[in-house]
């Protein structure tokens, strides 16, 4: 069998990699990938945006499933125009993608189907939102409409934070929004709970706890992502079950309710305050970090997972997890999220040694005549398996500096809520 896989981020080598265990595959494209993906992948250099070659590509390759990365795609219906040509593909389709393509889409079904997420207003220049702004409890959220690689949110202590938010938002920073969203800030701690669904059936795909703060101590700007652990410490069965009653089960049926069925991994972004979740946002594909901090936990055959789904039969279909702990760091270029250097040599990578848990999943990589080079902000990522979180910490922190690279900063204190507390 042969299999695609978009993208070019740390989630799609993670996703690579426990792929090219399974047997019945016998060769992986990756469009385009990167350093990492290109030690057990083919990689191919293509525009992502023009579907028609992607197709073409596909066909004569006689690939058999495709599957989806990042978001951009199929917000933009790369799954409904593969489906089209008769292409089995993993992930959901355009109208379902609205999902993270549309914060207001999604409010709007929170609304209707009495999902528990923040209030809200929605606003379509800066004269109204500045003016909603001046009378308005402190602090709130602002929130850029649309695709923003996990940036386009601004936590505002006052007035003038807000202000420099919409005028950034509506400025462009964050690509052409033409709608901003003011939301009631909501006391309490995030958690990354996953699902995946073939629109039928619901199977929960782990949990996580993300760090986006730039720097220690849940500091700084947003980012993508520094790093992550494994399960989330806020999960228990309590909280699992309000999880898909009130918020995941009320979703999939709405969205059946507007004609379609979602199917793929499902992203759900929340806030868990005193044990009840708020939704805060969904992705539509797995999350990066997350992905490559839950991966490597996964006993069963991913290829029967996404399958499954394609064929909607994830009922007949059992996931099973190692009970082990994982943990993630981000290894960034100086100056991420703001400018960074690109195409930096990495040296001593392959001087590593790494053992059986040990993981490390490119993301912002190139290679060329042999050579390794950081062409992203957000360039390695290092995973640990282990029966503690501290051990899996010590681990990465120790294989990190042991690659010794001048150009790289990371967060010592991932996991620091559950370890350190």
């Amino acid at each position: 069998m042969k299999v695609g896989i978009i993208g070019s981020g740390g989630r799609e080598h993670a996703i690579c990699h426990k792929l090219s265990n399974t047997k019945k595959i016998e060769k992986i494209y990756c469009f385009p990938g990167n350093a990492g993906t290109a030690e057990i992948a083919e990689n191919i250099s293509i525009n992502l945006e023009n579907f028609n070659k992607l197709k073409d590509f596909i066909i004569l390759n006689k690939i058999d499933l495709i599957i989806v990365g990042p978001e951009k795609p199929l917000v933009d219906g790369i799954v409904d125009f593969l489906e089209a040509h008769n292409i089995k593909v993993f992930g959901p389709n355009k109208l379902a993608s609205q999902l993270e393509g549309s914060k207001v889409f999604t409010k709007n079904l929170c609304e209707k189907h009495n999902i528990p997420t923040a209030k809200f207003g929605i606003f379509q220049n800066v004269e109204d939102a500045t003016q909603f702004i001046q009378n308005t409890k402190y602090p709130l959220v602002i929130k850029a409409d649309g695709l923003a690689s996990g940036k386009g949110v601004y936590i505002c202590e006052d007035s003038k934070e807000a202000e420099l938010g919409i005028r950034e938002i509506f400025g462009g920073k964050f690509g052409n929004a033409e709608n901003l969203l003011v939301e009631e800030f909501l006391s309490g701690e995030e958690m990354s709970y996953f699902i995946v669904t073939d629109g039928k059936t619901i199977k929960r795909f782990d949990t996580a706890q993300d760090h986006k703060r730039v720097l220690e101590g849940d500091k700084g700007k947003n980012t993508g992502g520094m790093g992550a652990y494994s399960p989330s410490r806020l999960i228990n069965n309590e909280l699992d079950k309000k999880i898909i009653s009130k918020i995941i089960e009320p979703t999939i049926k709405g969205l059946k309710e507007i004609g379609t069925k979602y199917k793929g991994f499902l992203y759900v972004g929340l806030m868990i305050v005193n044990n009840e979740p708020y939704l805060i946002e969904y992705n539509v594909r797995m999350g990066d970090p997350e992905c490559q901090t839950i991966l490597p936990k996964l006993k069963s055959d991913l290829l029967e997972i996404f399958l499954s789904c394609c064929n909607e039969k994830l009922n007949e279909t059992e996931i099973e997890w190692y009970s082990k702990k994982s943990l993630c760091i981000v290894l960034c270029s100086k100056g991420y999220p703001d400018e960074f250097k690109k195409n930096v040599l990495i040296k001593n990578l392959d001087k590593i040694k790494f053992n059986k848990d040990e993981y490390c999943y490119h993301a912002g990589t190139n290679i060329s005549n042999d050579k390794i080079y950081a062409t992203g902000g957000r360039v390695l990522n290092f995973v640990c398996l282990s029966e503690n979180f501290l051990l899996a910490r010590t681990n990465i922190i120790n294989s990190i500096e042991s690659l010794n690279w001048d150009n790289g900063f990371y967060r010592k204190d991932i996991g620091y809520k559950v370890i350190d507390q």
